[in-house]
């Protein structure tokens, strides 16, 4: 009866370990994650953004507000670079998502250089913002505004400040942030 005792024990632990390991299949098949980690808040309808290293948060416009979003790029653009992007207006994905821009069309930013956090927008002489130009500015402080290493921007022609108009229409030389379009800024 003493060896019957072991024999039993080792057939009990060898049916409860084979009911506990995973079932095989005879094909490959896909694993459903049972949590999803983050959520793509980009413009309706289209795909995700391709992976890339670093996020170009800039702001274009859908019915007469400003909407943040957010492109993947292989590494984290300059100043200038951004406002290219932002000139080149939203890719098709964005356009199908009703997004557009105030600033297509125009030539208008001469360059832009940081000093001290600031952007300085150097703006040409020869192609003016059209008609929903506190969009166009809101556009632009907005996008370098997002960026860490900007904390106001202000605007310059041919070398001496220019009045701008901030949200409420309202004409100022001062260095202005995202706060001075809040009202424009479509909430997500």
């Amino acid at each position: 009866m003493r060896a019957r005792l072991p024999c039993a024990a080792l057939l009990a632990a060898c049916l409860l370990l084979g009911g506990c390991g995973v079932p095989t299949d005879s094909e490959p098949r896909p694993i459903v994650p049972s949590v999803v980690i983050g959520t793509y808040e980009g413009p309706i309808g289209g795909p995700p953004p391709s992976a890339g290293a670093a996020i170009e948060r800039l702001f274009l416009v859908r019915d007469n507000q400003l909407v943040a979003v957010d492109r993947r790029v292989v590494a984290a653009p300059s100043p200038q670079r951004q406002l290219e992007d932002l000139m080149a207006g939203p890719t098709p994905q964005e356009r199908d998502g009703g997004l557009d821009s105030a600033l297509v069309g125009t030539n208008i930013i001469s360059g832009v250089r940081l000093h001290n956090g600031t952007a300085i927008v150097g703006l040409a002489r020869d192609n003016p913002i059209r008609n929903d130009e506190i969009l166009a500015y809101g556009q632009i402080v907005c996008t370098l505004a997002a960026r860490a290493d900007v904390v106001g921007v202000r605007f310059v022609q041919d070398g001496r400040p220019l009045e701008v108009p901030r949200a409420d229409g309202a004409l100022t030389l001062e260095m202005l942030t995202e706060d001075d379009y809040g009202s424009l800024i479509h909430a997500r």
